[in-house]
């Protein structure tokens, strides 16, 4: 019985990799007929329905899991991450402390509070706790991606160049790695290696709607005239928020027409900008999907 169990769950996971959903939700459902009341086939279904983002479901068969083994390593997870796609960061903070005690080399935990982090300008703060993670594993390339990001958020430019050089090493296809990597390579000012990692990103999985804006993002910033415009955007991330507000207030005293003018020429580089990105993607006449 137990080694049938261990076939037949190596097969659900295997369509889980192939994104085949309701093949895979299918199979538990026979194994659910067989051993109706065993967490680990909850948890699945809600590992199943957290990859097809519908998270009511996904977070209704963690706790299902969780009534009859409150340390399920799995269900427990499908929790956070459900937490962490709604954003709601309440829920994700109070789960995250027993989450990590039932399996505390999970490195996923801290990428999703680093990045919580991240949004919130916290970026030492994430640092850490990214670090944390790769005391745990050391070659982890999607730790090393976030790493570098936020190494180029907090200024550390050559130690983002580093960490980058690091991540790919040990993977160039995997879409969300890249990703970090192209974000880093942007705040650094490289945007040749940023439009070539978001193509490949696209290349790779070109359904996704996020990675085909974050492409055409990264052309955007590649144009000359963007990135002329944007320089002064580029000082201001650099300044602590309450310098950015003194400039602001300082700018909108003394130079008000040129900050009006400023204003208007950035509204008309970026229509301008993103119009040649469209041509150059889709050519005249063509709408984008």
């Amino acid at each position: 019985m137990y080694d049938s169990k261990v076939q037949a769950l190596r097969a659900v996971y295997q369509l889980i990799e192939w994104r085949r959903y309701k093949e895979a939700l299918q199979e538990v459902e026979q194994l659910l007929r067989e051993q109706p009341e065993d967490p680990d086939l909850f948890a699945l279904l809600g590992q199943i329905y957290l990859g097809m983002s519908d998270t009511e479901k996904a977070l209704h068969w963690s706790d299902e899991a969780l009534k009859r083994d409150p340390d399920h390593q799995v269900a427990w997870y499908v929790r956070i991450v459900v937490y962490y796609e709604r954003q709601d960061e309440a829920a994700f903070y109070e789960a995250l402390p027993e989450a990590q005690r039932i399996d505390p080399y999970e490195t996923s935990y801290h990428f999703y509070h680093a990045n919580l982090l991240n949004k919130k300008g916290k970026f030492k703060e994430a640092k850490e706790k990214i670090l944390q993670a790769l005391e745990i594993n050391a070659e982890s390339p999607i730790l090393l991606a976030i790493l570098s990001y936020t190494e180029a958020l907090l200024n550390n430019m050559a130690e983002s160049a580093r960490l980058d050089r690091q991540a790919i090493k040990y993977d160039s296809e995997n879409p969300q790695i890249l990703l970090y990597l192209a974000w880093a390579a942007g705040l650094r000012g490289d945007y040749k290696l940023q439009e070539t990692y978001m193509r490949t990103v696209v290349r790779i999985n070109p359904e996704e709607k996020q990675y085909r804006d974050e492409y055409l993002a990264a052309l955007q910033q590649s144009q000359l005239l963007y990135r002329i415009v944007l320089w002064p955007t580029r000082i201001l991330r650099k300044m602590q928020p309450w310098q950015v507000l003194i400039t602001w207030v300082i700018a909108g005293i003394i130079f008000r027409p040129l900050l009006l003018g400023f204003i208007v020429l950035y509204v008309a580089t970026h229509w301008i900008t993103k119009g040649i990105v469209h041509v150059r993607v889709f050519g005249w006449g063509r709408r984008g999907a």
